[in-house]
């Protein structure tokens, strides 16, 4: 049986908290170059000529990307054959706020949505786990800015409602964020399980690296009508117009009710960051 010193998550989680906010994921980064060579609309070519050089100069001299650190989010697969000595909540709640102040980000964690007092710690994180086969832990973690979390939405479909509803209705919401978000944009989307599995669902799609395949070729095609309507709805690069408006579409789905079809969009914005280890 082997085990992991919470002691070395913590300054896991630290590392890619770090990481994320300051280094623009290579796919992300890629896919705006990419749209700055298709870019044709001269506000547009500009937009992504900012975002592009801001993204080097957070990565070179180490600061956030944006000023928006995000709410701190976890993902841990944590392998059955292994014991974890201490807390791993504790843990993982260490590694956040250590993250969050040696890297000067902006805490942007309230104690309470309604009182709403600043922590000052960006803590607590959101903790998601899932229990594994093997000896090891997969740590994902998403520094998820509100700006495009706000204009994220779900809907409780009817089993009867076809696939052309749910696309309409992921498209209308893109539409309806407009600039909000600031576009480009990585659009998450799950589908099934219940109200609340969508929505982890959607968040959980945008580790997926933009280019890399949906292995299911029914949801690949879906996803790629998706983004082709998305794109010609011409709300382009921080919403200057352009032929950019989604870098991706990345779908997840799980089984679900035989009364229900839940559907949720989490829209990720630019400067989508996330990041992973395994230990």
């Amino acid at each position: 049986m082997r085990t992991v010193d919470s002691k070395l998550i913590a300054g896991v989680v630290k590392e890619l908290f770090i990481k994320a906010n300051t280094c623009l994921r290579p796919d992300i980064l890629s896919a705006l170059k990419s749209a700055r060579k298709n870019e044709t609309i001269s506000k547009a070519i500009y937009a992504l000529d900012v975002i592009i050089k801001n993204a080097l100069i957070a990565k070179n001299k180490m600061l956030a990307i944006c000023q928006d650190t995000g709410m701190a989010v976890v993902y841990l697969k944590i392998g059955q054959s292994l014991t974890i000595k201490g807390d791993l909540k504790k843990a993982v709640s260490k590694g956040v706020a250590l993250a969050y102040k040696e890297g000067y980000f902006r805490n942007s964690t309230v104690n309470d949505p309604l009182i709403r007092k600043n922590t000052n710690t960006n803590l607590p994180p959101i903790i998601y786990t899932d229990i594994v086969l093997g000896n090891k832990i997969n740590i994902k973690v998403v520094a998820k800015g509100f700006g495009c979390e706000n204009m994220s939405e779900t809907r409780m479909f009817r089993p009867t409602d076809s696939v052309s509803n749910i696309e309409e209705f992921i498209v209308s919401t893109v539409k309806d964020a407009g600039s909000k978000p600031c576009p480009p944009i990585y659009i998450g989307i799950g589908i099934g399980g219940t109200l609340d599995k969508a929505v982890a669902l959607s968040k959980e799609a945008i580790f997926r690296p933009l280019g890399r395949r949906n292995k299911d070729k029914r949801i690949s095609t879906i996803e790629d009508r998706i983004l082709g309507k998305v794109n010609k709805l011409g709300i382009g690069p921080v919403g200057v117009g352009g032929k950019t408006t989604a870098m991706g579409v990345s779908i997840l789905t799980y089984p679900t009710h035989i009364a229900g079809l839940p559907v949720a969009v989490n829209i990720s914005c630019h400067a989508t960051r996330t990041v992973e280890a395994t230990i």
